[in-house]
Formats: C-alpha cells, structure tokens, sequence
C-alpha cells in the first residue's frame, strides 16, 4: 500500500489546527460578549457616577435598598385615602373652618391638604419642610390660616410656622427664629392651641401639663397626679384642660383669664369617675358639653360635663358600653362632633359605636400597616380619619347618618306645627339618600 507523501499530510495536519483554532477563538470570544452584556449597564452607570459626583452614588445606594410597599386596604365605606408622605404619619388635625387637614410623619415633613378635594380623584397638598428634624404632633392656629405649631422629635420642643397666601391660592410656610423653650423631661403626649388663642398646652407622660402664652412663656404648671399620663387634650370652648393615665379617673381643669386677657390661675374644675381601671383615652363633643372615655376595664362611657363645677356639682353618666379590646392593649378614641357616634382604635383596626344605643354599627380591620397612631372626625362629621402607616384613610361616618335618621323620625312624632315637622322630613331625606348613595340604608 503506497503511503501519502509527507508534506501532502503536513499540510491537511495544519489545516486542521487550523480549523481547531479559530473555533475555539470564536466559542472564547462569544463567551466573552456574554459575559461582558450584563456588565455592560453597570460600567456605564459606574462612568455616570464618577461624572456626577458622590450625590449620584448615594442615590444609586438608595435605589438599591429595599423600599416598603404601601399598605392595600379596600372597604365600601373607604371614601378617600390621602398618600403624598414617604413616611409614617403620627398626627394628624383639621383646621376649626373644616377646610384644611394637617398631617405630619418622619419624612420631615408637614402637609396641608383641602378637604373640598377628599372625593376627588387626585389629592393635592402643600408641604412644608421640617429642617434638621421632624414632627411628631400638629396643631392649628385657631384662625386656621395664620400659623400651626409641631413638635419636633429630636429637638423636644415646640415650633410654630407662620402662613402665609400666594397670588395662587398656596401657602408659603417660615418657622419663627426660635423655637420654644425646653421643659419637659419626659416623653410628649399630646400639644394643643385654645380655640380662643389665648393659650398653649403640652402634656408629658410623666404627669406634667404646661400652659405656654403664644411667647413661648409658660404660664403655669399642673401636676396631674396620675402616676403616668396617656392623654391630655383641650375643649373645644378654649376653657378646660383635660388628662388621663394611669388612674382611673379624667381630670379637667379650668384655665382662667381676666376680662382684659390677662392669664390668672388655673382651676380644679372636675373629674370623671367611674371606671375600675387605667384610662386609656377621652374626649370632648364640639360644644365641651359631653365627654367621653375609654378604659382598661373594657368599658367605654359618655358623659354629660354641662354642669355647674364650681357648686360641686358632678357629672352624669349617660351611657356605658363593652369594648373588651381594650382591656388587652392602648386604645384610641374619637368622638364625633354631635357626640351621636364614638370610634375607637386598637392596633390596626376601628370600631364604630352609636353612643344613644351603645352598639357598634361598624368595624374596620387592618386598616393601616402600623398600629393606628391617630383617629379624628372632621368638623362635619361626615368622614372619621385615621393614620398609621403613610397614608391618611377617610371613612364615610355611616352610623352618623344612622343616627340622625333615628333622631328626626324620634322629633316628627313630637313636632306640633306645619315648619317643624317639613324641616325635620328634609333632615330625614337627605340623611336616607347619604346612606342609600353608600349602600347602607337599613330596611
């Protein structure tokens, strides 16, 4: 057998090598693209990043922490759920006129929003920063449009901001020079404005109540004598100041003023006694004639206060109801402003009560994802408000609605003439048509 000639088989030799080389540059090289694609967005952001400086790597950083989703909540009575703060929001308050609501969180920031927007669709509000600390509780001033007051967590002190209108119709906001005075030594529970601006109240959970003028100079001092506090709160009337804690009692204390304006001295007014155990929460109707308390006892009780204090005179008791909730764990308590309806909160969820029968109509679970932090009516009281989480969530007060169609069908048996009884059948038909438009008309 004739064998091939040598360079004949040298040269079929190189050409496979050859071959063998440039497929294995090919296969390297796609190995290569397909490991450079994923890195290719990464090296140029990295390019953007040297070229943006040290403002652009801490965004980059930010985006690539894990942000917390929005809680989802849904209800038929849900009207309206305001979610402009990137933050917990911690107290909320509605202006005296009804037309605005302020909200604070650990955003630093405080919002004021329109409460002529609350059903519509979109949600504007104004926002005013809170420099090098953030609020935990807000205020209006009794004018509404004049200034509102927080309290800054890290400061430990009040700030007051002034308002002011732009041609727009917004508002620009300027924290005054100096912020209020450091007194308390332990934690704030509560701050409020006199509806007759003469004074400022702040509450500690160490039993302390002070009484600031608008200066930022403290009137007076109260010792409470409650062991620890849990609430403090101002009526509506600018008159009394109210606190609760660890006894079981609320104590109210008138705040007196001369004729010419001139703070005199502050007065034991009254107490509210009754129940068995630690007093979570209270609260005052609209006109401070009717009040109203929460307990560890389980119970919750409304309370006639139109009495007359300074002849020793004590309160009546209307009504006591169950809440066993709160014999577990810290309530909240709203009342509504014609005092028909009491909402109370424990953890995430609420619980609408008819204060005339003492039953509850409605009840509201996990409405926010954090423990519910404030509950509050409007000045109206067609919607119950609620915080927790980042999000304001407005309900339709239904048993409001319930309780006046009670009340005007109570009056028409009793109305004697013609006027009466067609004002009080008007009554009647618009609260009917509110509950049939939200699908709570009872038949």
């Amino acid at each position: 057998m004739e064998l091939p000639q040598m360079p004949e088989l040298m040269g079929l030799s190189l050409l496979v090598g050859l071959l063998a080389l440039v497929a294995t540059a090919a296969v390297a090289r796609g190995w290569l693209r397909a490991e450079e694609k994923p890195s290719q967005p990464v090296c140029q952001k990295e390019k953007e990043s040297k070229k943006s400086g040290s403002k652009k790597q801490k965004q980059n950083q930010r985006l690539r922490k894990e942000k917390p989703q929005q809680h989802s909540f849904s209800h038929p009575l849900l009207a309206a759920a305001l979610k402009s703060h990137s933050g917990n929001i911690s107290c909320m308050d509605f202006s005296s006129n009804g037309k605005y609501l302020a909200t604070c969180a650990d955003d630093r920031t405080v919002r004021i929003w329109s409460t002529k927007d609350f059903l519509q669709r979109e949600h504007r509000s104004m926002r005013a920063n809170v420099e090098l600390d953030h609020a935990t509780l807000v205020r209006f001033s009794p004018d509404c449009r004049a200034a509102f007051v927080v309290w800054l967590a890290n400061g430990d002190t009040l700030r007051v901001y002034k308002m002011a209108k732009r041609e727009d119709g917004g508002f620009t906001f300027t924290a005054t020079p100096e912020d209020f005075p450091k007194k308390h030594k332990a934690p704030i529970i509560n701050i409020g404005i006199a509806d007759t601006g003469k004074f400022i109240m702040t509450a500690s959970s160490d039993t302390t109540v002070l009484i600031w003028n608008l200066k930022g100079q403290v009137l007076s001092t109260i010792n409470t004598k409650q062991m620890s506090s849990s609430h403090a709160v101002i009526s509506p009337c600018g008159r009394f100041v109210g606190s609760c804690g660890f006894t079981p009692d609320v104590k109210v204390w008138e705040v007196c003023f001369g004729k010419k304006g001139e703070f005199q001295e502050v007065l034991r007014a009254f107490e509210l006694k009754g129940h068995s155990a630690s007093v979570h929460s209270f609260a005052f109707s609209n006109d401070s004639r009717r009040m109203a308390s929460v307990s560890k006892d389980g119970t919750w009780k409304l309370w006639d206060t139109d009495v007359e204090y300074k002849k020793q005179q004590d309160p009546y008791l209307l009504r006591t109801g169950r809440f066993d909730e709160a014999s577990t764990m810290p309530c909240r308590l709203a009342l509504s402003p014609d005092t028909h309806v009491l909402a109370l909160a424990t953890g995430t969820s609420i619980h609408l009560f008819n204060t005339r029968r003492g039953e509850k109509e409605e009840y509201f679970e996990g409405v926010h994802g954090e423990c519910i932090a404030d509950l509050t009516f409007d000045s109206t009281g067609r919607f119950l408000a609620s915080c927790g989480d980042r999000a304001v969530r407005l309900f339709h007060n239904t048993p409001g609605h319930r309780a006046v169609v009670e009340e005007m069908q109570g009056l028409l048996k009793r109305a004697s003439s013609e006027s009466t009884r067609q004002r009080l059948q008007q009554q009647l038909a618009q609260a009917q048509e509110t509950l049939k438009s939200l699908g709570a008309l009872k038949k």
